[in-house]
C-alpha cells in the first residue's frame, strides 16, 4: 500500500466534529509495544496515518490489551487478531478471559479472511463457552477494516460517556417501567381482569384512552378476553354508576 492510498484510506470515515475535541484532539490511543513488533510495518503505518487523520495521539506502551483507548473520559481495551489462526485459539481465548475481568469495557477484533477462518472461529467461539456480548467480538475481512471499526467503537464509546446518554437511556427505561406498572394497577382494578388480561389489553389495544374508546367487537377481535370481561371494560370506563360503586372481586 502505497503512501497516498494509506491517506486516502485513512480518511474514509471521520468522526462527526466534537467542541471539546478540536483544540486538543479527541483522545488517546495506546498501542501495545509487543503487539506492534509483530505487524508489518505497512499497518503500523497505516494505523498512525488513520489516527492522525481523526485527530488521536498514538502511544506506544508496555500494556496487556494490543489497544486502550481514552476518549471522551472513558477508556476502551481492545483486543486485535489481525489473522485468525486456528492453532492459537486456545492462547487467544484464554486471554479474552483474563483481560475481560480487568477492564469493563473491552472488545475483541478478528480478521477471519476465508470461509475456513470463518467456520474456524465460529467454532471456537462456542467450543470456549464464550457468552454473548462479554466481550464483544467483532469478526473483519483484513486488517484495515479492523482497525478503522476499532476506531468507530472506540469514538461511540467516548461521545456515550460525554452526552450521559447511557443514564439517559437508564431513566428513560425505568419511567416505562413505572408507567407500565401504573397501566396495569388502572386494568387489574377492573373486577375479573387480571395481569394476563391487562397484558393482552396493552400488546392489542395501547393506551388507557385507548382501550377506553374501544368497542366490545375490537376488543373481543384482538384479544382472547371472553365477552363477559370486554362487556366488564366497557362499563368501567362509561357507565359512572358502575365504576364510582363500590366493588368486591
Amino acid at each position: 500500500m502505497s503512501t497516498h492510498d494509506e491517506v486516502a484510506t485513512a480518511r474514509r470515515w471521520r468522526p462527526p466534529p466534537c467542541p471539546k475535541c478540536t483544540s486538543q484532539g479527541r483522545g488517546v490511543c495506546m498501542m501495545s509495544n509487543s503487539w506492534r513488533d509483530k505487524q508489518h510495518p505497512n499497518l503500523i503505518n497505516f494505523i498512525a496515518t488513520f489516527l492522525a487523520a481523526n485527530s488521536y495521539r498514538l502511544n506506544f506502551l508496555s500494556v496487556s490489551p494490543d489497544f486502550i483507548f481514552n476518549n471522551g473520559g472513558t477508556s476502551v481495551a481492545f483486543i486485535f487478531e489481525t489473522n485468525w489462526d486456528t492453532e492459537k485459539e486456545a492462547a487467544v481465548f484464554s486471554r479474552v478471559n483474563t483481560l475481560k475481568r480487568q477492564f469493563k469495557h473491552l472488545y475483541v477484533v478478528v480478521v477471519v479472511s476465508t470461509g475456513e477462518q470463518i467456520e474456524s472461529f465460529n467454532q471456537s467461539y462456542f467450543k470456549y463457552g464464550m457468552e454473548l456480548g462479554c466481550p464483544t467480538f467483532v469478526p473483519v475481512c483484513d486488517p484495515e477494516m479492523g482497525f478503522e471499526k476499532i476506531v468507530k467503537i472506540a469514538h461511540a464509546r467516548g461521545v456515550c460517556k460525554q452526552q450521559d446518554i447511557i443514564t439517559t437511556m437508564r431513566n428513560e427505561r425505568a419511567q416505562a417501567v413505572q408507567c407500565m406498572d401504573a397501566f396495569l394497577r388502572v386494568l387489574t382494578s377492573i373486577p375479573g381482569i387480571d395481569s394476563h388480561d391487562a397484558n393482552a389489553l396493552a400488546q392489542a389495544i395501547g393506551s388507557i384512552e385507548a382501550i377506553a374508546k374501544a368497542s366490545k367487537e375490537f376488543i373481543l377481535e384482538n384479544t382472547d378476553l371472553s365477552t363477559e370481561k370486554a362487556e366488564r371494560i366497557l362499563r368501567f370506563f362509561r357507565d359512572p354508576q358502575y365504576y364510582l360503586s363500590p366493588k368486591i372481586n
